[in-house]
Formats: C-alpha cells, structure tokens, sequence
C-alpha cells in the first residue's frame, strides 16, 4: 500500500459506517491520484464497430434480436411514479430508468461485456483460419466454422449473470463452455446454464474463489480462454460500449446535459467492470458534467474499500484490500454484488472522475423492488434495484451534500437528470419473483 497519512474527519466515520455495515455514501472526484490506464474513445468505439460487424450473426442466432436489427440494447424511461414513491422532490430533477434489466439474450448489463468479449474471441479465431476471407459474419454460423470454435473452450468465475452471459453466446457459436460459480449464485440461473449445453462447475467458496478456480484450470489448456471478470479489458469495452446509444437516447428525450444540467447515473456494482466500463463511457461522451456512482451492498462495498485504499485512508491494510478485512461477511440477497475484492483494472480506470460510490442494505433493495413493481410495472432482480437508493443518499447525507457543494451543482438540481440502471432481471422464474415481491411488501407493511 501507499505510505499512509492518517485518515480525515469524514473518511474515519465513512470507514466506521462500513464496518458497522451501515448504508454509507462515499463521495469522490477529489482524490489526486489519477488513472494509469489511458483508454481512448477510439477503443470504445472499436467495441461499438464490432458489435455492428456481428449484428446480422446476433440476429441469426438470436431471433429476439430481429426486432433492433441485432443490437443488444435497452430503453431509457422515464419513471415519474417511481420518482413519487421514492419521494424525491421535481426540485431534484428528473428520475429516468436505463432498463437493462431487460436486455436480450442474457437478460441483463453483462450482455454488454460478456457477449463482446466471446465476440472478440471468435472473431480472432475466425480470422486466424480465414474463416471471415470475404467478411461475411454470417458464415461463422455455419458448420465449418462451429467445428473450428467446437475445438476450443470459453471459460468464466461468475455468480451468475456473468456466466449467463459468456455461457449463452459461447455455446450459440458452437464453443465448449465451461461457468464456474459460487456457492451464492441461484439455482435457476445454473440450470439455464445447463438447458444451453454449458458445463457449470460448482464451488464452496465465494466468488473470488470461483475465479480463482477456473483462472488456474483454464491456464492449463491452451486452446481455453478464461473470462477474467477482474483484469479483461475487452469485457470492460463491451460495457463502455453502451454509451453512445445512451447519449443518443437522453438527446431523443430532450434532456440537456452540461454544466447547468447535471447527469447523475447510479449503477449497482459487484466487482467494478459493468459499472466502470459504463461510467468510463459516459465520461468519455460528456466529461465533468456526468456524475457516476456506484452501488453495493452493505456487507460487500470492495469498491469505497479499494478506493479508500487507492486514498491512503486505510492505514494498516493492504494495497488490494477485501470486505472480509473489514469485518464485514460479503453475505448478501444481491447475489451478483457479492464480491469481496474489487477488479483493479475498474478501480484504476475511474479513479480520477468517479462521482462515488454508496452502499444499501438488503431490505431496502426488496423495498425499492416491490416499489418498482407497484408504481411502473417492471420486473428486477434485488441487486438490480440497488442504485434507487442513490438519488436519496446524493440529496441527504453530509457526503452527498459535501459533494454537491464541492462541484457546484446545488443550483442546478432542478435540471438533473438521474439515471438508475436496472442491471438485470428478465429471465428471473415467475416462482422465484414472486417471492421478492412478497418480501418487498412485507417489509414495506412492518
């Protein structure tokens, strides 16, 4: 770890507050240190060409594509109800909905990264054998070239939707896949891995051992790419690709965004690479005027642990710090949020521009779930549900409110436009769903 400096007044009850597993806001944007990664709009856009390049192979493989030509991407909505359940004043501006809850074919955000990254991985094999001599990507759904993919192996740590993700594509262009997950991840998400022909290793520990796992098999076979969810970069463009049509979308709906008109987005967080491959994208689109913050839960906030250690507000702990050393248990409904350790790759990418990060408590996704469900009809996963809790913590704690001060934007809330994304949700069993909504409304009732 950096030499360290005692921590200030604010971070020593920010670090209490987590280890107390107590719903805290960490504001950022004010740190020093910079990012060593130096991506460029040209490789986000590269992952943007790519996705076009195999649209009409998406559309083919995948028939819910048809509709949007073969572009995996989800409606941006305004949810007024949502606003009024949630009580948040019109003076804070306007609440919107980035709906990726209901991205097709893996039915949530890790569509983006997940399927870019099988893409980019058949598209160099697919070229390594000339399979694409005339650039027609619909012949990489022909015989010939699934016997090429069918002698190599794609390979994924996951709590689910990850693997979901990399297992459907993987096996839709004749790849052997192979998810290994932990032992939090939901039953009905292992068996749709299993109805799709990809091979699910089971493991007793928890996410980071999952990975760890199938990193180490993985390195044992040449012909098997492992999907590093903590180091891939690829997988961190496929997110940042959702950008540009989000720009496009926020201008279709005539909403500004500039000095006067501030972009508050909250996206749940597990290990760092959705929410930061997202956040870099906007930032890369709209500069300071967007102000990303990332939501986890209580028991398993890796990102404010790696970004206070990346501050040098943790003295005595170690440069790569996890939940587990501060006490906490990483033990948490949001399956895909539990994750004790953050993606340094995600940390190093936002560290100079990241609005925040801010943590939730398990009862209050089921709420704000039950609440989206009785106020706009939609249908989430509790860790999808996560970032409602943002505008409210931005608003009403002294970090929050610190914050606002700090960037000069108390004066233009009126103007905001705060964006919650719903990260997944679409393939969630009726049976299964159910039950959320009656735990959201029996917390709601007591």
């Amino acid at each position: 770890m950096h030499p360290s400096s005692a921590p200030t007044d604010l971070q020593a009850s920010i670090i209490e507050s987590l280890q107390s597993a107590k719903p805290t806001l960490w504001a950022g944007r004010g740190a020093k240190e910079q990012s060593t990664h130096d991506i460029s709009p040209q490789q986000v856009q590269e992952a943007v060409l790519r996705f076009e390049r195999f649209a009409p192979l998406l559309m083919k493989l995948f028939p819910e594509l048809t509709a949007s030509g073969g572009r995996i991407d989800s409606p941006l909505l305004q949810v007024p109800k949502m606003q009024q359940a949630l009580q948040l004043p019109p003076e804070a501006g306007q609440l919107w909905l980035k709906a990726d809850h209901s991205l097709p074919v893996a039915g949530s955000v890790k569509a983006r990264g997940g399927v870019h990254e099988v893409l980019e991985y058949a598209e160099n094999i697919a070229l390594e054998h000339g399979l694409l001599a005339d650039g027609d990507y619909l012949l990489l759904a022909s015989d010939a070239a699934r016997s090429v993919f069918a002698q190599y192996q794609v390979a994924v740590g996951s709590t689910g939707n990850l693997g979901l993700s990399i297992g459907v594509m993987a096996s839709a262009l004749g790849f052997k896949a192979a998810v290994h997950m932990s032992a939090d991840a939901k039953e009905w998400k292992k068996q749709r891995l299993r109805a799709r022909g990809v091979q699910v290793v089971e493991h007793t520990g928890d996410y980071a051992m999952a990975v760890a796992a199938g990193r180490a098999l993985a390195e044992q076979d040449p012909h098997c790419h492992f999907v590093d969810d903590e180091h891939s970069l690829s997988l961190l463009l496929g997110y940042a690709a959702a950008a540009p049509h989000l720009v496009a979308q926020i201008k279709e709906s005539k909403r500004a965004v500039d000095e006067t008109h501030p972009l508050f987005v909250y996206i749940p967080c597990g290990v760092g690479g959705a929410p930061g491959g997202v956040a870099l994208g906007l930032q890369q689109a709209f500069g300071p005027h967007v102000h990303c913050f990332f939501a986890e839960p209580v028991q398993s906030p890796c990102f404010i642990v790696e970004m206070l250690a990346g501050a040098s507000a943790l003295p005595g702990l170690e440069a790569h710090p996890s939940v587990y050393e501060l006490g906490l248990n990483n033990q948490t409904e949001a399956d895909g949020l539990a994750v004790p350790r953050a993606s340094e790759l995600a940390a190093d990418v936002v560290r100079g521009f990241l609005g925040g990060v801010f943590t939730v408590e398990d009862e209050t996704l089921f709420r704000h779930l039950y609440l989206l469900k009785n106020s706009e009809g939609l249908n989430i996963e509790p860790s999808a549900a996560a970032g409602f809790s943002g505008p409210r913590e931005l608003l009403q704690s002294a970090a929050g409110q610190d914050y606002l001060q700090r960037q000069n934007l108390l004066a233009h809330l009126p103007n905001a436009t705060h964006i919650v994304w719903t990260t997944g949700g679409l393939f969630v069993p009726d049976e299964e769903y159910v039950k959320f909504l009656q735990r959201g409304a029996a917390l709601m009732a007591a």
